[in-house]
């Protein structure tokens, strides 16, 4: 898995926290410990560091296990700046609420209730930052590297279950088309609109020709190309759809935007995911983010001048 902070416990353990009061101020002691390419880590970052792992793993860390998520860290920010990743105030600041969101909380809330157990909001921020950087820097500099191939995940889906590794369905584009009618029209009005859409079903051959006629049309919209998959549709307008002509336009509709139909632009064979072929494919993802971004962190670390002062 990619290696993220626990936000779900993070989560809970703050929640459970919010009722907590009284707790002692954490020590602010200055001593430097560690200093990673030039950058200082004190006794204060590792206390504060251990209060929140505790505080996310509700488990209590090794002091070396902190330092080494701190030098980490120090070496992923560093290059994130290399390459131009490096989230501001304000993109930390939006994560941030978004956590204080998540719990249905204010983010002024949420800064207290770290403060109750002694974790300044500027340490999880921290760790949030870093953690966005190595997430970009990783994904972005190995993208080829960690794609999945469907071959792969059918071999790896078919050694587990001997499933059928693919459903065949089809794939169908598709463009709306409205003709507007306003509310409250005559009978006599709606079927002359009716009449319309039918003259205009016999001139379009082709979605290039509806564009060019709907686009100029008074009164008329054609939208944007939608694609749906077999598995996306109703039964009855697959029918319609498969019975349609390329190009051509399905029978007209009364709905309360006016007279709708849809030209079929293509409807080609195709292969339905399935839940199990997600679920593997994200799991072969993730063992390769895993392996790719240890690799990465290990030779970053083995190329940083990391100094201890007092262990």
């Amino acid at each position: 898995m990619t290696t993220q902070l626990p936000v779900f416990r993070l989560l809970l353990a703050i929640g459970a926290g919010l009722v907590l009061t009284g707790l002692p101020a954490p020590s602010r002691a200055q001593n430097i410990v560690v200093m990673v390419n030039g950058d200082p880590i004190t006794d204060f970052d590792i206390e504060q560091r251990s209060k929140l792992d505790q505080l996310t793993t509700q488990k209590t860390p090794s002091r070396q296990d902190v330092i080494n998520s701190l030098i980490d860290d120090k070496v992923k920010l560093k290059e994130g700046k290399k390459y131009g990743v490096d989230p501001g105030i304000s993109d930390i600041n939006q994560s941030y609420e978004a956590m204080a969101q998540r719990m249905r909380i204010s983010p002024e809330q949420l800064t207290k209730s770290l403060e109750v157990k002694g974790v300044r909001p500027e340490t999880l921020k921290g760790r949030m930052k870093s953690e966005m950087v190595w997430t970009s820097l990783v994904r972005g500099r190995f993208k080829e590297k960690l794609m999945v191939g469907e071959r792969d995940v059918a071999q790896a889906v078919q050694a587990q279950t001997g499933d059928k590794l693919q459903i065949e369905g089809t794939e169908y584009k598709m463009q709306p088309i409205v003709l507007i009618v306003p509310r409250g029209s005559s009978q006599a009005f709606l079927e002359t609109r009716q009449k319309e859409a039918e003259s205009y079903r016999s001139r379009v051959g082709s979605c290039e020709e509806a564009n060019s006629l709907f686009r100029s049309t008074p009164n008329a919209t054609i939208r944007d190309t939608v694609t749906k998959t077999t598995a996306d549709l109703p039964e009855a307008l697959r029918k319609v759809l498969d019975d349609t002509q390329i190009g051509h336009m399905t029978a007209p509709e009364v709905t309360k935007a006016g007279i709708e139909m849809v030209v079929l632009c293509s409807r080609k064979p195709t292969t339905i995911d399935t839940p199990k072929k997600r679920e593997v494919r994200e799991k072969m993802y993730s063992e390769k983010y895993e392996k790719t971004q240890k690799a990465y962190l290990d030779d970053l670390r083995k190329a940083a001048m990391i100094e201890y002062r007092n262990r």
